[in-house]
């Protein structure tokens, strides 16, 4: 098996150290719904460890949630909630989007706000070690410290100032230090330090959390190609400073991004199609092969065209998986030379494209031999197996699945803005009171604040009065209770 490493820029044998590959994946900041993007990502290392699994390895998977960052604080702000409730409400909204698209779960899911002593440790080694300075109770990384760093991007030091927009902090050393530990500010969630109160730096979570449940070396580290530089690169380098082991990982696997147009799908800019969104739209095993028919290096388009075509793909599939069976003939349709076609684009960097296609291949031989009369049943089951392996499940989709984050906003605080029973007067309807909170409701769904969305609609609806979303914008009706 031949899989490609980013760090060296090459296709390499696959060598773990032992029977039990140790798999760590870059997870969610659970801030905001999971959009297709993270569902691309996820899909591809699901179909990887199911692979490596399908050859016989054992594979221990951890996958961390940064449960406490900047924009958690700020989200959490802006809709009155703890850190910890919004972001335990996303993270159960992304755990039923992963099961719904059969997305095996992993063995560990560290959350950063239950992994800060070891995080501090690992802190407190890169200072004694000389790798690490803290100053005005911010703690930072000394890049110029590591030799080695930007070997994972191919960069240096030198080239990465010319091409950056570094803002240079008078406390850094060299503008590219980044942060371990940060100060605490004014009402933000903070932990104890011996540095003072505060909160670990994204990048520190990952090496700590490895570290602890996998051990110095991994075996395959993976993530999206824009975690390559800075928070990869900086992973390498503070967990090598620390444990003085090379390497860190033994094979680095980065996903191609998602696109929408000409942007990468991302939270942070808004441009996205969340899970929810293409679920209510799509079948799990059709976003499932959507995205394995293109190489997981390579960058794919969102369309609804190509999903629907996808679509149609899945129904032949899951037609063969449903034949009638006709066998007559005592003669078996060969199915050995497809599982070895498989297997050999699998063994090619994860080749899911062939893998796809050998896979439709061997239905269409299962479909002509059962119209034959043939004996199907090795070939149905080596066609299953397959599926497997891409985590298709082939079932029939009775309805669309659509997950909605549950965050609790207090009714008082909704009831405040204006939902009140005094909506419906004696002299009928107040259109102007009804007409703000069906602004209102549409400025939460924008905001993905689904719960407060529809308790506006359901208020609404008790009252007598529906709404009905268009292309236009929202119409609403009322018709006395």
């Amino acid at each position: 098996m031949k899989i490609y490493n980013t760090l060296s820029g090459r296709k390499e044998d696959f060598v773990p150290q032992s029977d039990t590959v140790k798999m760590y994946v870059c997870g969610v900041t659970p801030y905001a719904p999971s959009h297709l993007g993270h569902a691309m990502s996820y899909i591809v290392f699901d179909t990887i460890r199911r692979y490596l699994e399908f050859r016989g390895y054992k594979v221990k998977y951890v996958q961390n949630f940064t449960d406490i960052d900047d924009k958690i604080i700020a989200r959490a702000n802006e809709s009155g909630i703890p850190t910890h409730d919004l972001a335990q409400g996303f993270i159960e909204q992304y755990f039923a989007n992963m099961d719904t698209l059969n997305i095996k779960r992993a063995d560990i899911y560290p959350k950063a706000t239950e992994e800060i002593p070891e995080m501090i440790e690992v802190i407190e080694g890169l200072i004694q070690k000389g790798h690490a300075y803290e100053v005005g109770g911010d703690v930072y990384f000394r890049v110029q410290s590591d030799p080695d760093y930007g070997k994972l991007s191919h960069r240096t030091l030198d080239g990465m100032m010319a091409g950056a927009r570094v803002e240079i902090g008078k406390a850094k050393e060299h503008p590219l230090d980044f942060t371990l530990w940060k100060a605490a500010k004014p009402g933000e969630p903070q932990w104890h330090s011996p540095w003072g109160p505060g909160r670990p730096g994204w990048h520190i979570e990952c090496s700590a959390m490895s570290l602890k449940y996998l051990g110095e070396t991994l075996d395959i580290h993976g993530g999206g190609q824009d975690l390559i530089f800075p928070h990869h690169e900086n992973e390498i380098a503070q967990s090598e400073s620390f444990t003085g082991i090379k390497p860190f990982v033994r094979h680095w696997l980065h996903n191609g991004l998602l696109q929408l147009g000409e942007e990468k799908m991302s939270k942070s800019t808004g441009k996205l199609v969340t899970i929810s969104e293409a679920l209510a739209k799509y079948s799990p095993d059709a976003l499932r092969l959507w995205v394995l028919s293109s190489h997981y290096r390579s960058p794919i388009t969102y369309s609804d065209e190509n999903l629907t075509a996808t679509e149609k793909g899945i129904e032949r599939l899951r037609n063969t998986n449903n034949l009638d069976i006709k066998e007559s003939s005592a003669i078996t349709v060969e199915s050995q030379t497809y599982k070895e076609r498989f297997i050999e684009a699998m063994d090619d960097d994860f080749g899911t494209p062939q893998a796809v296609a050998t896979l439709f291949d061997l239905a269409r031989e299962i479909n002509r031999g059962n119209d034959e009369g043939l004996h199907i049943g090795e070939a149905l089951k080596t066609f299953r197996e397959l599926a497997g392996v891409l985590g298709l499940t082939l079932k029939e989709v009775e309805e669309r699945h659509r997950v909605d984050v549950t965050i609790p906003v207090p009714i008082g605080s909704i009831l405040a803005e204006g939902i009140e029973p005094e909506i419906i007067t004696n002299n009928g309807i107040d259109k102007d009171k009804v007409n703000a909170l069906v602004k209102k409701r549409e400025e939460s769904r924008k905001a993905k604040q689904w719960q407060l969305a529809d308790e506006i609609r359901d208020k609404l609806k008790e009252l007598g009065i529906t709404l009905e979303d268009t292309p236009q914008g929202t119409v609403w009706r009322y018709k006395k209770p």
